[in-house]
C-alpha cells in the first residue's frame, strides 16, 4: 500500500450464529457494538478518544442497522461522542470494504487510529413495502429483506438480470463444468477442516463470548453453523433451484448473524500506544464482472491486487477464500490456478462451514488471516470474496515483525 503502512493490531468477532438462532435475539447495532467493545476491553489503556473513525460494513441497513450503523454501534459500545463513524456498503465485501478504506485513510495520513469492522442480523432483516405509486393503488407488494434482490429496476432486468444468488451459482456451475460431487466434496472439506479447527482450538482467539437469551450466565463462545456431515448426507439433499440443479444447502453459505471488527494503526500510533501489531496491510482491489456470474468476482480483483503489489498466489501461504457456494469456489480457485484441495485455502473451513453473515464476512475473513499469521508464523494472507450484483474485493496482509 502506497504512504504511510497500515497494521492489524487486534481482530475480534463474534460466533456465527445460525438464522433465528443463538444470536437472533440481538438487535444489529446491538451486535456490531460487541466486537468494538472486546477492542476496547483488551487494550484498556488505549486512549479511545484517539480514535480517528469507526468503518462498519453492512449489506442490508434497512432495519435494526439503519441511520448509519457504524455511529450507533459505537455509541452503544461506550466509545466518546466525539469519536465519528461511518457505514459502507459493498453488499457481501462491505467488511472487508471497511477495513480496505480504514486501511487507505492511515496511508494517506488521514489517520492514526480506526477500527473497522461489519455487521449483519439475516434472522432480524425487516420486511419492506413500497409507497404506492398512484393514488388508490390496490398493488400491495412486500419484500423480504435477508438476502438478494427487492425493489427491482426493470431496465436493469433487462440489461443484466436478476438472479437470486442460488442462480448465479448454478450459472457457474454450468459455465465452468463444476459437477454436483465436486460441490459436495468441496462442502465435506471445508467441514472437515472447521471442525478441525474448532477441536484444536484455532478460532478461540477471535471469537469473543456472547451471554445465551436462555441463560445471560452462560456464553455462546463457539460457531452455531458447522455441522458433522458425509459426502454421503451432502449427496441426498435436494437442490434449492430447479430438480436438476447442484446448488444445495450443504453446498452453499448460510444465512446466519454475526459481527467483527479490527483496530488499525500507523506506525507512529503503535509507537505512541505501545501497541504490538497482528499484521500490516499490503493492499485491496476490487473488480466488476457481469452480475449472472457474481460468483467469479474474485477472479479479476485477486489477478488486479496481486499485479499492483507484484505478487503471485505463490507467495501466500493461506487464502481465505468466501465460500458463498461451493460451485463458485471451486470456479475461482481453479481461475487462479489453485487446485480446490491446496491445503492452503481456508484451512479452519470457510463460510460452507462457518456461515456467511453477509456485512461481517469480509471483516471474519481478514481477521483470521490475522490471527493464523500471528500463530503460526507464516508470511502473508490472501484475503478475497465474490459481491453480489457482480464484483469481486480481495484483500492481501502480511504478518507484522
Amino acid at each position: 500500500m502506497i504512504g504511510h503502512p497500515a497494521f492489524i493490531v487486534e481482530a475480534a468477532r463474534t460466533p456465527i450464529g445460525r438464522y433465528g438462532g443463538a444470536l437472533a435475539h440481538i438487535r444489529a447495532d446491538d451486535l456490531a457494538a460487541l466486537p468494538i467493545r472486546a477492542l476496547m476491553d483488551r487494550h484498556p489503556r488505549l486512549d479511545w478518544g484517539a480514535l480517528d473513525e469507526v468503518i462498519l460494513g453492512c449489506a442490508n441497513q434497512a432495519g435494526e442497522d439503519n441511520r448509519n450503523v457504524a455511529r450507533m454501534a459505537l455509541l452503544l459500545a461506550g466509545l466518546p461522542a466525539a469519536v465519528p463513524g461511518v457505514t459502507v456498503n459493498r453488499l457481501c465485501g462491505s467488511g472487508m470494504e471497511a477495513i480496505a478504506q480504514g486501511a487507505r485513510l492511515i496511508a494517506a495520513g488521514e489517520a492514526h487510529l480506526v477500527i473497522a469492522g461489519g455487521v449483519e442480523s439475516m434472522s432480524r432483516a425487516p420486511w419492506v413495502m413500497p409507497k404506492a405509486s398512484e393514488a388508490y393503488s390496490r398493488d400491495a407488494r412486500v419484500f423480504d429483506t435477508t438476502i438478494g434482490w427487492r425493489f427491482i429496476n426493470p431496465r436493469m432486468h433487462e440489461r443484466h438480470g436478476t438472479d437470486a444468488m442460488p442462480e448465479t451459482a448454478e450459472i457457474v456451475a454450468r459455465q465452468c463444468g463444476i459437477t454436483r460431487a465436486e460441490q459436495d466434496a468441496f462442502a465435506a472439506q471445508s467441514q472437515a477442516r472447521a471442525a478441525r479447527a474448532i477441536a484444536e482450538g484455532h478460532l478461540a482467539r477471535e471469537i469473543i463470548p456472547v451471554p445465551s437469551r436462555q441463560d445471560p450466565s452462560v456464553s455462546v463462545r463457539h460457531d452455531e453453523h458447522p455441522r458433522p456431515t458425509t459426502i454421503e448426507k451432502l449427496a441426498s439433499l435436494k437442490p434449492i433451484t430447479t430438480p436438476q440443479g447442484t446448488i444445495t444447502a450443504g453446498n452453499a453459505s448460510g444465512v446466519n448473524d454475526g459481527a467483527a471488527a479490527v483496530l488499525l494503526a500507523s506506525e507512529a500510533a503503535l509507537i505512541s500506544h505501545g501497541l504490538t501489531p497482528l499484521a500490516r496491510v499490503l493492499g485491496a482491489a476490487s473488480a466488476g464482472v457481469e452480475p449472472r456470474v457474481m460468483g467469479l468476482g474474485p477472479i479479476p480483483a485477486t489477478q488486479r491486487l496481486l499485479a499492483r503489489l507484484g505478487l503471485a498466489l505463490r507467495d501466500f501461504e493461506v487464502i481465505e477464500l468466501n465460500e458463498a457456494f461451493a460451485a463458485q469456489a471451486i470456479a475461482c480457485a481453479r481461475g487462479l490456478d489453485l487446485s480446490p484441495a491446496d491445503p492452503r485455502l481456508n484451512p479452519l473451513g470457510g463460510a460452507i462451514a462457518l456461515g456467511h453473515p453477509l456485512g461481517m464476512s469480509g471483516t471474519r475473513l481478514v481477521g483470521t488471516g490475522a490471527h493464523q499469521l500471528a500463530r503460526t508464523g507464516v508470511r502473508r494472507a490472501l484475503c478475497t470474496m465474490c459481491v453480489g450484483v457482480g464484483q469481486g474485493i480481495a484483500m492481501a496482509i502480511e504478518r507484522a515483525g
